[in-house]
């Protein structure tokens, strides 16, 4: 049914319920072009690349059958929180509209093996994406990336990973942003620092709320915690050795941060990047 103009989606199409692909792919369909009864359907491949869609249809958002939805070379701005529905889906193609940004939903599509968000207007990644073990390829070239988060290590599946045309950061960069701890923050951390017991008759349950929310300092020389003031710090870490990629990592304090070396190969890098198995990823495309 591709490249016949279509503007709409007869009700009569519903008879065909044994129907397992369907292809339309260059028409003039739109979000508003199908039936409601199109979420009954037992479609496992799904195409409309090169429509006119500014929105993913609430029908295909209920199709739990989907293996593969293809989108690409349309409109859409966003991803649909409901995109977790679609729990069978194997492969998600993006490619090609006004994608901003990515809902940590999608780390929910635990099947999921081809990530496809290429050419789009992206500007970081979600640090829940890690929940994808089976995903295989993430196709992110032509968008807005300055980084990855380092949560990306994770993937322990991903075979190819695509970055050319990103504007990635080129050197090291020391200190991004640091922002004084409030004397709460102050308060917290030596509580958690210091392993000082507390309980629930001892503090309000906003406090108690309050420490539980700590993050560990990703760095293996600290024991330190943080709240909400923390330090974005970009580390290069070394994939097949050949590439080097920036991580975002999210330290308690700038003294956490590794002093700024040129070389590349320096101690307080190596120790990380030796942890990235040279076969972690077949594929590194960036440029």
């Amino acid at each position: 049914m591709s490249n016949n103009a279509l503007t709409f989606i007869p009700d009569d199409f519903m008879r065909l319920k044994n129907l397992k692909t369907f292809v339309a792919k260059n028409n003039l369909l739109n979000e508003f072009s199908f039936p409601k009864e199109f979420e009954c359907m037992q479609v496992e491949t799904l195409n409309m690349s090169g429509n006119r869609f500014e929105d993913i249809p609430i029908q295909f958002l209920k199709m739990t059958t989907l293996q593969s939805l293809s989108l690409g070379g349309n409109r859409l701005k966003n991803i649909p929180s409901e995109i977790e529905n679609l729990i069978s889906l194997e492969m998600l193609y993006l490619g090609g509209n006004l994608i901003s940004s990515i809902p940590p939903e999608v780390a929910n599509l635990t099947s999921l093996r081809y990530l496809v968000l290429c050419d789009n207007r992206i500007q970081s990644i979600p640090p829940q994406l890690n929940k994808l073990h089976s995903l295989l390829s993430l196709s992110l070239h032509n968008n807005l990336l300055t980084f990855l988060p380092r949560e990306i290590l994770s993937l322990v599946h991903l075979q190819e990973l695509s970055l050319r045309g990103n504007p990635l950061v080129v050197r090291f960069i020391k200190d991004m942003t640091y922002d004084p701890p409030s004397l709460i923050e102050l308060a917290g951390r030596t509580v958690k620092s210091q392993n000082l017991p507390f309980r629930s008759c001892d503090l309000p349950s906003n406090l108690i709320h309050y420490l539980n929310l700590a993050s560990e300092c990703p760095n293996p020389k600290c024991a330190g915690v943080y709240f909400d003031s923390c330090v974005r710090h970009i580390k290069f870490v070394d994939f097949c050795g050949k590439y080097r990629l920036p991580l975002m990592h999210y330290l308690c304090s700038p003294q956490c941060s590794s002093p700024c070396s040129s070389n590349p190969q320096s101690d307080a890098e190596s120790e990380e990047e030796n942890s990235v198995p040279a076969d972690r990823l077949q594929r590194v495309l960036l440029g």
